[in-house]
């Protein structure tokens, strides 16, 4: 029997209204493995190829021929916006089938999930944070909830690989599973899975099934996609109009090879001039912005910010110029710290065919949500990941159009005398290396694997305890030591997490030797924000010798440093309970992230940045300016040497090092300098942008350098040495309940990738030399 004919009467009917013609080839992979196997099911396919439909239609098929006792299927989505769109999608057709569907997050009214508990059934969408409220709120009802569950569909689980949301995600359903007594199968949907293998195992942990990753049979997709360069102020890179982008046929994977065909379209931009003030004032308008407004007019697009922030900003001067050029208001806002019903208003506008918006955004509409037939997605600078590039890009062609996606990379003119490194425009060749590392590879970002995550293991053992009551510490530990994201974790070091949380008062010990929640505990755990392990954006003034510079989200551990009011500070002291960052003024450039997830390039990127600079191939999607400024970098980069050796002379005894080394395994690197190594090198004025290069004064050789580097790296490095004496590196939202000596080692083992510094450092230097050139552009 094939697929189809397996379907559901209801399902099949389905699919002869919406004039399907025959099933895809995911919907036909999912059936088979579904209804022909008890295994997990992996399914990644390019975004809009019908993955939600392929997941379950076979399900709500099963459930017809045998209704679950209770919820049948957990639907876990990290995004609120992604279940309200599923809902829709779904409601519709499992009415057709009497199977319920039913959704439980924040903004999910009591009525609705007062239903749900009173005759537990059907479908359940949910977000991560509203599962762990469950599991301590209504922990003995979840026998009757899920008593019956046999699946577990995680939509996007690429978005969960990589952080401790992840991790918790599976933390929780273990523990349901454990509280229920059920073994439901898992599904894991993405569009954008770069090691298949590595997946599965994340999805498998702890389910005790195999995971199938069925391979798809790959369809060609049609890109069209543009990278444009901009100073913020005249004169630009170049002074022709350029190309109006190019398409790009994406080989599936059955073609064996990326051997991409481009083709450079004759079209030509609609030329334009970016308004100036009368008698040589500064210009009114910004060149990228302006440039997005005018691409952007008559059109339904979105553009993304790597930033809450910079969201912002782009709206409010989007919004500025549809004033000044006195036109009605045509640019929405959509991102995580707005009030539910803005998100939703601007959701709805956006699905609405007839209006022609622009909607600023940031990763929340990065994700499967269905906001209608996009023309274009803009995305200002590089986004970090080749994941979070294809999602964006994938929110567009979705109705027979191709995938459109125009870059605007936006930087100021280098200063006349500035040293080499800061006159390479990083975000324009992140973004050719993200672009050409898929063309050539099909490469993806990889599970993050082998952390230590110390804070959530506090967040588990917390809410274990708050949802089961009094344990005996053995009975606690067999909980939550048990759960395979805590693998890596002694059981002696969960001997020091508890003794320290007894005498902080996080868990109090009662007479009988039990174990329970403390009054501190109380405090933390009552407070509606412990169910998300994420931190949320707080606030610290920054301040230097008593004057406030403004604020910031997110601060970095002393001896990082932070752009704020227009100049660099290096980070002295943070108070963390004053919400206070104490610094001093220093000259450089320093990115404007820090941390976990986005900010977390991968070495290969790097790699494939050095090679850009380095190669004269030209990429036909570049525009006028883009090429331009491409150029310049280049000659920059060959005549300082930098293109023969990572350690270039930028004059006298100032030096830059290129290590072309991913964030952590840059960062790695740093602390090898300035602790272990900075009195033999002699090392001073430190600076760095990370990932991309560092800067100092020294007193010996680069030859010298070479060696000492070298043999520093070839010798077995203890990572706690690689931490300030007295440093304390919060990273994780609840290190600051941890005991100082994991806070340390979670950071040090877990997060500092120095494993693979060490093994690209003694691969750095192959043939140590002198620099040429003195480094400056004038």
């Amino acid at each position: 029997m094939n697929i189809f004919d397996r379907y559901a009467p209801f399902v099949q009917d389905f699919i002869y209204r919406n004039n399907w013609q025959n099933l895809r080839a995911v919907q036909v992979a999912a059936g088979d493995v579904i209804f022909n196997s008890d295994k997990n099911l992996l399914l990644s396919a390019s975004t809009a190829s019908g993955k939600t439909e392929a997941a379950f239609f076979p399900i709500i098929t099963l459930f017809s021929e045998e209704m679950p006792r209770s919820v049948g299927c957990l639907y876990i989505a990290p995004l609120k916006a992604l279940i309200n769109d599923q809902f829709g999608r779904l409601e519709d057709l499992c009415a057709e089938g009497d199977i319920p569907v039913w959704h439980w997050h924040g903004d999910v009214s009591a009525t609705h999930k007062k239903k749900l508990l009173q005759a537990p059934s059907g479908i359940l969408q949910i977000t991560p944070e509203s599962l762990e409220a469950m599991l301590i709120r209504r922990h003995g009802a979840i026998p009757s909830l899920f008593g019956d569950l046999r699946f577990i569909v995680i939509d996007e689980i690429h978005a969960l690989l990589r952080g401790d949301r992840g991790l918790q995600t599976m933390c929780l359903i273990e523990r349901l599973c454990a509280a229920a007594n059920v073994a439901p199968r898992r599904i894991g949907l993405s569009a954008t899975v770069g090691d298949p293998d590595a997946v599965a195992r994340f999805l498998s942990a702890g389910s005790g099934r195999e995971t199938v990753c069925p391979e798809i049979s790959g369809i060609k997709t049609r890109w069209r996609i543009s990278m444009e360069h901009f100073f913020t102020h005249d004169p630009q890179a170049g002074s022709e109009a350029g190309i109006n982008g190019l398409d790009v046929i994406v080989p599936g994977d059955d073609d064996g090879k990326a051997q991409d065909k481009l083709f450079a379209s004759k079209k030509k931009d609609a030329d334009w001039l970016p308004l100036s003030g009368a008698n040589g004032a500064e210009p009114l308008f910004d060149p990228g912005y302006k440039y997005i407004f005018d691409k952007t007019e008559g059109k339904k697009c979105l553009v993304f910010s790597n930033s809450r922030e910079e969201c912002e900003a782009v709206t409010s001067t989007l919004r500025s110029y549809c004033d000044a050029a006195g036109e009605p208001e045509r640019f929405l806002i959509h991102h995580g710290n707005l009030s539910a019903s803005l998100r939703e208003s601007a959701e709805v506008d956006m699905k609405d065919d007839s209006l022609a918006l622009t909607t600023c955004t940031t990763a929340t509409l990065e994700l499967g949500i269905d906001i209608g037939k996009l023309e274009s997605a803009f995305q200002l600078d590089a986004p970090y990941t080749v994941s979070s590039f294809l999602q964006r890009m994938g929110r567009t062609g979705r109705r027979g159009s191709p995938e459109e996606m125009h870059f605007v990379m936006r930087e100021d003119h280098p200063e006349p005398r500035a040293l080499m490194p800061e006159t390479i425009p990083w975000p324009l060749v992140q973004g050719i290396a993200l672009v050409q590392t898929y063309l050539e590879d099909h490469w993806v970002e990889p599970p993050r694997e082998g952390r230590l995550p110390y804070s959530l293991l506090y967040h588990q053992t917390m809410s274990t305890l708050m949802a089961g009551g009094e344990m005996t510490p053995a009975a606690l530990a067999s909980k939550v030591l048990t759960l395979h994201p805590f693998a890596n974790i002694s059981k002696d070091d969960y001997r020091v997490l508890l003794r320290h949380l007894i005498e902080t008062d996080h868990v109090q010990k009662t007479e009988n030797g039990g174990l329970i929640v403390g009054l501190t505990g109380e405090r933390v755990t009552n407070n509606f924000k412990f169910y998300a392990v994420f931190r949320e954006n707080e606030e610290f003034s920054v301040r230097c010798e008593g004057t406030e510079l403004g604020t910031i989200v997110k601060p970095p551990p002393p001896g990082d440093m932070i752009a704020i009011a227009g100049r660099v500070w290096v980070v002295e002291e943070v108070d963390y309970k004053g919400h206070r960052l104490y610094v001093s003024l220093v000259k450089g450039k320093v990115p404007a992230y820090f941390g976990d997830v986005q900010g977390d390039i991968n070495t290969r990127i790097l790699k494939r940045m050095r090679k850009v600079l380095d190669e004269s191939a030209v990429y036909p999607y570049l525009l006028t300016n883009a090429r331009a400024r491409l150029s310049s970098a280049r000659e920059a980069f060959r005549v300082s040497g930098a293109a023969a050796r990572p350690l270039i002379s930028l004059g006298g005894n100032t030096y830059a090092l290129f290590p072309w080394l991913g964030t952590y395994a840059f960062l790695a690197l740093e602390r090898l300098l300035r602790l272990k190594l900075r009195e033999v090198l002699g090392l001073k004025g430190f600076t760095s942008l990370r990932p991309y290069y560092m800067q100092f004064t020294m007193n010996v050789s680069p030859e010298e350098f070479a060696k000492i580097v070298t043999e520093a790296a070839a010798d077995e490095i203890d990572p706690l040495t690689l931490i300030y004496p007295k440093e304390v590196p919060v990273f994780d939202k609840y290190d600051d309940y941890l005991p100082e000596e994991l806070v340390r080692k979670g950071f040090a083992c877990g997060v500092l990738a120095v494993e693979e510094m060490r093994s690209e450092a003694l691969k750095m230097f192959p043939d140590p030399g002198p620099a040429d050139g003195d480094g400056q552009v004038t």
